[in-house]
């Protein structure tokens, strides 16, 4: 067993490989860039040192760095998480070459199923069923535009190398082959390196199945049982599974097999995971991810198995802990995925400060593997997962109730997140009924991503409580400061000369403005008018750590309330989240006005193609321009018919959040 390993990643998967190490009594080194230095990783290690700046090109994919911060901490190991250098073959065989042991695969293993091209090959030759497709190494477009027309479409063109949804795009449609190729090309070379390209037959509506292999150093070889992965987005994962459900059991079996035949093809050492396609009782090989998977952790519910430390005494020359006939499985677990990130904006990721983070207590039916605190910053450097929610209980049914409970109780406050969007989906009828594959959330979209709905009522009066609350303690530390603490101008009751006690508040819902008035009543009481709703009468308010209490009513409620200056963020429950601004008429003077055809950066990022010229007409949705951020392409279109008066950056320029990007003169009677 080694003494000290170094976790050469970040976020929530070092934390978790180091939580493990310190159960086993393993010593760890964290390593980060000058953006992680205050980073929950960092923290949790007995020792931590900086390979460089916020940029991943240059620091935690300086593999020479690593190693040289191994050599001088006296690591024996290093593991690679996933992402990063956890499936580059360079850097395993320069560890070897440095005498520390990569905490993964061998290097031929790593490079074979590392290329879907080769991998498929391989595969091929080991009976192991593939899906219809190209794997060769011809690259140019007649050839592929050819072999899509002999497969048929719609045809799936993926990056031989990677994963994680990069470099893919389907193509249902001759015309729009070519433009899907140098889509596919650019995202697979920012991302991989390498620009080369398979194609593959697109099936309809398959399930997305994993299966977790284990192989030692010893001959061993065993699959701990399957994860179905197929609630997708952008061909990421959203929510993933274990036991696949719905599954015959002789399709279960095949496929452990298959997926253990596929990794002794490769002579395959640790942690891998052997994906499939399957449709109407049959099953194909899609590719092999050579490291452990974001989704893990719904294999350990169900076995109660710690997968790191598997890969740790693997890699240190123990047999596998546990033979095939003697892994069982028990009840059923999900995994969702946390975000940072506007569903409502195509899953725009987002960028900000967790002014509130507070998730749900964890314990033997919740676990929640997180990267950050609250306090910390999502940034545009790395990947906008906050955290990774976990929960097991005896049945599926049982465990997804235990999941929309969960989701209800997580609070996030300082960037939008995909918390809604993962409640909808836990909640929808045809979840429960097990009507899945990998257009779910296409099929289910209007479902799950309603337009947003206005705060109703009861948001308004908490919202405007919790106001009148933080002007009560402002006027409370005025008064001890002030040189009449009696004057009446510093109370906050509502008190004017000649009129009723109260006050007016008007918030900006959206775009909607809405008006809210406080009536005092004697002995703290008040009548709460929202316009247009009606009135309530509030008493016994307190506002303590951003959770407001009151009786409305005969009913007494609790919300969390979060205030920054002037935007206000209530979390009544249920995993609800209501936004509202106390409307400033100043700053809204002063705003821009709308619909001018002013398009701005909605984050900072890399300009990868411009489109359109000066001078050129284009309708409303045309596309503009593509940038790059947080490692996937966003578009940008035209909000409305019009002229475009300017081209402001060219392909390759780096452009901060909310620079304007380019012009556009709307027709008249045509604006957004």
């Amino acid at each position: 067993m080694f003494d000290t390993i170094l976790i050469a990643n970040r976020g929530e998967i070092a934390a978790r490989v180091i939580r493990t190490a310190r159960r086993l009594g393993i010593r760890t080194v964290a390593v980060h860039s000058d953006a992680d230095a205050k980073a929950l990783h960092v923290a949790l290690a007995d020792e931590a040192v900086c390979i460089g700046p916020a940029a991943a090109s240059e620091s935690y994919l300086r593999g020479d760095t690593i190693l040289e911060v191994a050599r001088l901490t006296g690591a024996q190991a290093i593991h690679p998480g996933y992402g990063f250098l956890s499936e580059n073959a360079g850097f395993a065989a320069a560890c070897a070459d440095s005498g520390i042991t990569f905490i993964g695969p061998p290097i031929e293993a790593i490079r074979v199923m590392g290329s879907k091209a080769e991998s498929k090959r391989v595969m091929s030759g080991a009976d192991v069923p593939l899906v219809p497709g190209y794997h060769g190494t011809a690259q140019d477009l007649d050839t592929l535009a050819a072999e899509a027309g002999r497969i048929g479409y719609p045809v799936l063109v993926k990056a031989s190398a990677g994963g994680g949804g990069k470099g893919m795009r389907v193509v249902r449609d001759p015309a729009d082959f070519a433009d899907a190729v140098a889509g596919a090309r650019r995202e697979a070379k920012a991302a991989f390196g390498d620009d080369s390209l398979l194609l593959e037959k697109y099936l309809t509506r398959p399930r997305h199945v994993e299966i977790q292999v284990f192989a030692d150093t010893h001959g061993n070889a065993v699959y701990l049982f399957e994860r179905d992965c197929s609630l997708q987005r952008r061909h990421q994962k959203v929510i993933e599974e274990a036991p696949a459900p719905s599954l015959p059991d002789d399709i279960r079996r095949r496929m452990g097999e298959a997926a253990v035949a596929a990794a002794r093809a490769v002579n395959y050492v640790g942690a891998g995971t052997v994906e499939f396609l399957y449709e109407d009782g049959r099953f194909y090989f899609i590719e092999m991810n050579t490291r452990l998977q974001v989704e893990h952790p719904v294999t350990e519910m169900i076995t109660g198995q710690d997968l790191v430390e598997w890969q740790i005494r693997v890699a240190s020359g123990q047999p596998l802990p546990l033979m095939q006939d003697q892994l069982v499985r028990k009840g059923h677990a999900f995994e969702a995925r946390l975000y940072a990130e506007d569903p409502q904006r195509d899953f725009l990721p987002q960028t900000g400060r967790l002014v509130r983070l507070r998730p749900p207590a964890e314990n033997a039916h919740v676990r929640v593997d997180t990267g950050v605190r609250e306090g910390d910053s999502v940034t545009v450097h790395y990947d906008p997962m906050i955290a990774k929610l976990i929960v097991w209980d005896e049945t599926r049914d049982a465990a997804l109730r235990r999941l929309h409970r969960a989701l209800a109780d997580y609070q996030v406050v300082g960037v939008t997140t995909n918390v809604a969007f993962l409640t909808a989906i836990a909640g929808h009828a045809a979840f429960k009924d097990v009507e899945i594959d990998t257009g779910f959330i296409e099929r289910h979209r209007d479902d799950l991503l309603p337009p947003p709905a206005p705060v109703p009522g009861r948001g308004l009066v908490l919202a405007a409580l919790a106001v009148l609350m933080r002007r009560h303690g402002e006027a409370r530390a005025a008064a001890r400061t002030g040189t009449d603490p009696h004057s009446p101008w510093l109370l906050a009751t509502g008190w004017r000369l000649n009129d009723d006690n109260h006050h007016d508040l008007r918030f900006l819902d959206g775009e909607a403005l809405r008006t809210v008035t406080l009536h005092f009543r004697a002995g703290g009481t008040y009548e709460v008018q929202v316009e247009g709703e009606g009135t309530v009468t509030a008493s016994s308010v307190s506002l303590d750590d951003g959770t407001l209490t009151v009786v409305l009513g005969a009913e007494r409620v609790r919300a969390t309330v979060v205030m920054q200056k002037d935007d206000i963020t209530i979390l009544p429950g249920a995993g609800l989240v209501w936004r509202l601004r106390l409307d400033d008429p100043a700053a809204k003077a002063a705003e821009t006005e709308g619909g001018s055809g002013k398009l701005t950066a909605p984050m900072p990022g890399t300009v990868v193609r411009v489109l359109v010229d000066e001078g050129q007409d284009v309708e409303r949705g045309a596309p503009l321009m593509l940038l790059e951020a947080m490692k996937m392409e966003h578009t940008i279109k035209a909000p409305a018919a019009g002229r475009v008066t300017a081209v402001n950056f060219a392909a390759g320029d780096q452009v901060a959040e909310g620079v304007e990007l380019l012009s556009i003169e709307i027709e008249e009677g045509k604006k957004a």
